[in-house]
């Protein structure tokens, strides 16, 4: 698997598991950073990774980098989840994790709040919780992962679509799960940018893929069909800006309408390579997981506790310190264009 070096770097099926057994009492596990108990089991590198949803290319990476890091450090790596990412289709899974007194937990969120409940049993039980890609209230996790800042992911977005529609017209965005908490920020942070730097752009809609390929697909054509004059979509999410390119890279607005937003380059270099698609932005999904997986290592044996100015060694990313809110940014968006995207394989 490649890996970015630290300035470069940007931005699996398992079956429904039933409870039998009803956990220990909910109740808030305190503050982000609080950790869960009194420094856990040191020597419990059991780690489950869950994603928001399986079958999605994007987690698909970030787990193999967490399996990568996991095996370096000598822990047990599984991965487990629901095959569509909705807010509480999570929640089994957390539940389940706990039952088997797993070391760490790493989650993508599907819904800010509705799967604390359930973290906050799995803390009490002694799961040291690390959140990565999209995060929950912060008083449910211990740390969260952020692959780059909400601003910096807004204005590389804003920035692309802008550069490809000659800085006016209208656009449109194409996101995940409407309850998805970074693709939230995200669109906030957009809608902010083009009024702030482009008063030109008009950003006429936002819609919903639920991060399922055929969903989006349809989202794409609809937004096309309601709106004849759409100069661009950008999609700040990989099952969506796949989509998307997939139905433009036949159609008529092929070339005419600029697709931009968050992808991987193994998904989107065929549509980059016929024209479908200039330019796109992400960080590297596995150094995502891989420092995850770390992180977690580092909760469970108490060389962090989650508070800010915690540091820890990610192998061979480096040091990392934590931040506030109990956060540890892995680094900055990277563009692929034609120009250096035959140089990436993830």
């Amino acid at each position: 698997m490649f890996a970015f070096t630290r300035k470069t770097r940007v931005g699996t099926a398992a079956a429904a598991l039933t409870l039998a057994v009803t956990l220990l009492a909910t109740g808030c596990s305190g503050g982000a950073g609080g950790g869960s108990g009194s420094g856990g089991d040191g020597g419990n590198l059991s780690i489950t990774f869950l994603p928001k949803n399986l079958g999605n290319p994007y987690f698909e990476t970030s787990n193999k980098g967490g399996e990568e890091a996991i095996k370096e450090f000598g822990g047990t790596f599984e991965q487990v989840g629901p095959s569509e990412a909705t807010p509480t289709s999570q929640v089994q899974y957390i539940q389940t994790a706990a039952q088997q007194g797993v070391g760490g937990l790493v989650i993508s969120a599907n819904d800010p709040s509705a799967i604390c409940d359930a973290l906050d049993e799995a803390r009490s039980a002694g799961v040291k919780v690390v959140t990565f890609d999209s995060d929950t209230d912060a008083k449910c996790r211990d740390l969260f992962i952020n692959q780059a800042t909400a601003e910096g992911i807004a204005k590389v977005q804003v920035d692309l679509v802008a550069k490809q529609i000659g800085d006016a017209g209208q656009v449109a965005v194409l996101s995940a799960a409407a309850n998805a908490t970074n693709q939230n920020a995200w669109i906030e942070l957009m809608k902010k940018d083009f009024a702030a730097d482009h008063p030109n752009i008009e950003l006429v809609d936002v819609v919903y893929g639920d991060d399922d390929d055929q969903t989006s697909f349809d989202r794409t054509a609809a937004l096309l069909q309601t709106y004849p004059n759409l100069k661009g979509i950008v999609s700040p999410t990989t099952v969506g800006i796949a989509a998307a390119g997939r139905y433009l890279s036949t159609s008529e607005y092929k070339g005419k309408v600029a697709l931009t937003g968050l992808g991987t380059p193994n998904q989107l270099r065929e549509y980059v390579q016929d024209g479908t698609i200039t330019s796109f932005a992400l960080w590297n999904p596995a150094d995502l997981g891989y420092l995850s997986a770390y992180a977690t290592k580092a909760l469970i044996d108490g060389t962090i506790t989650g508070k800010e100015g915690d540091s820890f060694d990610a192998g061979k990313l480096g040091k990392f310190t934590v931040g506030a809110d109990a956060t540890v940014l892995l680094g900055d968006p990277y563009v692929f264009d034609a120009s250096n995207i035959g140089n990436f394989d993830f």
